[in-house]
């Protein structure tokens, strides 16, 4: 097949990323809520590594 199938392709066109500087409120709020979250399980890991009570109650 000659014609159009020759030649180098165009690569795609690629979305120009947003600058760390421009976030908004909630891409803000939602990064230190992630980070809580993950504060939050770290220190979880930690008392399950001593051997602590997760919070489950005995019968």
């Amino acid at each position: 097949m000659s014609g159009r199938q020759g030649g180098k392709l165009k690569p795609l066109k690629q979305s120009k990323k947003k600058d760390s500087k421009d976030l908004d409120e909630n891409d803000a709020e939602f990064k230190k809520k992630q980070q809580e979250e993950a504060k939050k399980l770290k220190e979880l890991k930690e008392k399950a590594k001593q051997g602590g009570p997760l919070g489950m109650s005995s019968i």
